[in-house]
């Protein structure tokens, strides 16, 4: 029989938790990406839903279906460990295909009572067509065949497949003319596109390339190698190249007539940006404050981008610190972050004026010069605070009778018997307190508490790390299921190849790869270099979702 006390209780005690997790899910911040923001119609691009803390609601997606198929969808939960500190969120992303060509808008998905900011996409006519009637073909193409020196152009290659592959192998361009500096710009992409009533599987690699010189930059055809499987049959070894590519690359124009001495800073877009670490009302002389300015470029390295010098202000110092230099990976390409630190000191009372800040640029789209301005900003300086200035008393000059006054032997007599009680009473104290630290009961020492589990996992993956660079694969074998081991103490992953299905890409192919070199029939090599670089960053896999552990290559396969 229930006791009606009991029900009461456990159900204000379930109110309790469903308010929670409501309060929870109303703080949590939801953001919304997709792979692409240029695609081709009939093709498949992945939309992101990322929520800051780890959920159970499930994002309302039903506004998509007016202009999107919406397919496959899968979730995973990220746990993160950066320098010991912990933070989880939980991913969405759905395969989504647009319906018709144009601007489109993939309008807010909402995750309880917040939303997720509208995102926009263009959708083109397609451009690629399988040559006759081909199962694999691979296409490379270029932003811009014509560029300027240090401004980037993005190299995609795409392997298209409508038939299953094994042991693919793609094989990076060459790249010959003028100086080019190439950096990797972002994570491998898979998805789907249907050509001539064909489905076809897509895997595109980005590059960013930077010319450094003016000229022309030649590419060579990218090839992509494998077996095909045809009719239950495996064919040998085949080889499909893509088209080469050339780009020419144009001098540096001359810098406008407004600013002679600017520095050559082209982008396709720029933002120029400022915050304080308080307001800089009623600033008190003396105090500093740090003003931080942001430059970021999209389609520039962080270490191309100018410092702007400070201003000289008459009554206020300002001191520079270390400046921060990041990256973020965009559709558009790597953005270049760079913010200076500033701290400001007021010397004299008064209305300081901080003047503009303008930062020339050359905007690679339209052609043309263009300047990002902050606007000039004024600081008030209170001055510091002085103590007053008191007259002195008037001195009262009052007759001492000599008859009354002590003598100076008296005076003498009456210190030294006052010292001497003040020695008797720190002596009597420190014997008291001797006598109760003798007294007090001696206790066993006590065992050194375990550290905490964040940082044993993080000694394993150092270790992993270190064991990578130096070739040592048993020495990564041993770390890393030391780690999978603390990850997860009921249902520890006995071997590498069952530790890669959980956890994210990079780290899943690499140790895959490792796995393969000790275990595979064909002995493939590992890359210990890679490795040690995929271990410094992932993401731990929920294995509840049915595609969680998706790989983009290999094996190479296309869905059916």
């Amino acid at each position: 029989m229930v006791n009606s006390r009991d029900f009461g209780m456990h159900r204000a005690w379930l109110a309790l938790v469903t308010m929670l997790m409501s309060i929870s899910a109303a703080q949590a911040a939801v953001t919304a990406r997709v792979d692409r923001n240029a695609i081709d119609l009939n093709e498949s691009f992945m939309l992101e839903i990322v929520v800051d803390t780890d959920i159970d609601l499930q994002p309302d997606v039903s506004s998509l279906h007016e202009d999107f198929y919406v397919g496959q969808s899968s979730q995973l939960s990220n746990t993160m460990i950066v320098n010991g500190e912990i933070s989880r969120s939980r991913t969405w992303t759905y395969q989504l295909m647009a319906k018709r060509t144009g601007e489109l808008v993939i309008p807010p998905v909402a995750v309880g009572s917040e939303s997720s900011q509208p995102q926009r996409i263009t959708v083109r006519q397609p451009t690629n067509a399988p040559p006759g009637e081909a199962d694999v073909f691979i296409t490379s193409e270029v932003d811009y065949a014509e560029s300027y020196v240090q401004a980037q152009v993005l190299y995609r290659i795409k392997v298209y497949r409508a038939v299953p592959t094994r042991q693919p192998a793609l094989r990076d361009p060459q790249f010959g003319g003028a100086e080019v500096l190439i950096e990797v710009a972002g994570e491998e992409r898979s998805y789907d596109a249907r050509l001539n009533d064909r489905t076809y599987n897509v895997v595109e690699r980005a590059y960013a390339i930077f010319p450094q010189e003016s000229g022309e930059v030649t590419i060579s055809p990218a090839r992509f190698e494998a077996r095909v499987l045809r009719a239950g049959r495996i064919t040998g070894r085949k080889v499909f190249e893509s088209e080469p590519q050339a780009i020419r690359v144009l001098p540096i124009p001359e810098p406008p007539a407004d600013f002679p001495d600017a520095a050559w800073l082209p982008a396709r877009d720029l933002q120029l940006r400022d915050n304080w670490s308080r307001q800089p009302d009623d600033l008190k002389a003396g105090e500093p404050i740090t003003r931080v300015i942001e430059i970021n470029a999209l389609g520039q390295l962080e270490t191309q981008i100018p410092a702007i010098e400070p201003p000289n202000v008459s009554g206020v110092n300002i001191y520079p610190d270390r400046p921060e230099l990041s990256r973020q990976i965009e559709p558009g390409g790597i953005r270049g972050v760079r913010k200076d630190q500033y701290a400001i000191i007021g010397v004299d009372g008064g209305v300081m004026t901080l003047p503009a800040l303008r930062l020339p640029w050359w905007d690679v789209e339209a052609g043309e010069w263009k300047v990002a301005e902050l606007p000039e900003r004024s600081i008030s300086i209170l001055p510091s605070r002085e103590a007053p200035v008191v007259d002195p008393a008037p001195t009262v000059t009052t007759p001492v009778d000599d008859t009354e006054a002590p003598s100076a032997e008296v005076s003498m007599g009456r210190d030294f018997w006052r010292l001497v009680a003040q020695v008797v009473v720190v002596l009597w104290l420190l014997t008291l307190a001797a006598w109760w630290l003798s007294s007090r009961p001696k206790r066993e020492p006590r065992e050194p508490a375990p550290p905490p589990l964040h940082k044993q996992q993080a000694r394993h993956l150092k270790a992993a790390r270190k064991a990578a660079l130096s070739g040592d694969g048993a020495g990564v074998r041993q770390a890393m299921l030391e780690w999978g081991r603390l990850q997860w103490p009921d249902d520890t992953p006995r071997s590498i190849g069952a530790l890669s299905r959980r956890v994210s890409a990079p780290l899943s192919d690499e140790l895959g790869r490792l796995s393969l070199a000790a275990y595979g029939r064909n002995g493939e090599g590992w890359d210990g270099q890679a490795l040690a670089k995929s271990v410094r960053s992932f993401a731990v896999l929920d294995e509840t979702g049915e595609d969680a552990a998706r790989d983009p290559l290999p094996p190479l396969m296309p869905q059916t």
